[in-house]
């Protein structure tokens, strides 16, 4: 069993983390900015007021957590970043610092041409500066995260969807894993599943890793 804190716990990905890792027996702190806007979390859940680019709420958290899971979303391109640098930064002055497990953007994976899906011409300008922040943030643990143990998970980078959880996938690294016919395909609640077995059982630290059928 893990002590697990999940900054962005009310969010798509964020819920269907907590959930998965509280049905197989972890205690998991909901780190949220609306406390009051969790109530369909499940039962057993802590929900404090949190943010994970607070100095202060995570070296408030770290103590108590193995692992820190950020799931955050809605801001503009600093705020993936500037979490990641905070965690970073409390982090590697902990004596047992909890491991990061960083939900990121599967736009940062690599297309067949060896570039990330952010630089296709194609690629939708809504998304671009969350795609963009993604990268900041895995630009920054690749660089500067010595002292802390951190896992990048990067989904789909175009079939991401909430769906059904199966309990199954497959991984990769640098480039989206791909079916028969091509395409990379991954519900939200698997994501979950994913994410969770790393936290079990890491086989990805200081990397990125990519899941999908």
């Amino acid at each position: 069993m893990s002590d697990i804190v999940v900054f962005g716990a009310g969010g798509t990905a964020g819920s269907r983390i907590t959930a998965e890792a509280v049905s197989r027996g972890h205690r998991v702190t909901a780190a949220v900015r609306r406390p009051e806007a969790t109530n369909y979390l499940p039962a057993g859940v802590r929900v404090v007021t949190g943010d994970a680019t607070s100095d202060r709420s995570v070296r408030e958290l770290a103590p108590e957590a193995d692992v820190m899971v950020v799931a955050i979303g809605g801001g503009d391109r600093s705020l993936w970043r500037e979490a990641a640098e905070t965690l970073v930064t409390v982090l590697r002055d902990q004596p047992n610092p909890p491991r990061i497990i960083h939900v990121g953007g599967g736009s940062t994976l690599l297309t067949p041409k060896g570039t990330p899906y952010l630089e296709e011409p194609d690629f939708p300008e809504e998304y671009r500066d969350s795609a963009l922040g993604q990268a900041d943030a895995l630009a920054l643990y690749r660089s500067s995260a010595d002292g802390v143990t951190w896992t990048y998970v990067a989904p789909p980078p175009l079939e991401f969807h909430p769906g059904e959880r199966t309990g199954h996938y497959r991984t990769g690294t640098d480039r989206p894993v791909t079916d028969a016919q091509g395409r990379s395909v991954l519900s939200y609640e698997d994501l979950a599943v994913a994410v969770v077995d790393e936290i079990e059982h890491p086989r990805f630290e200081n990397m990125r890793f990519t899941a999908a059928y």
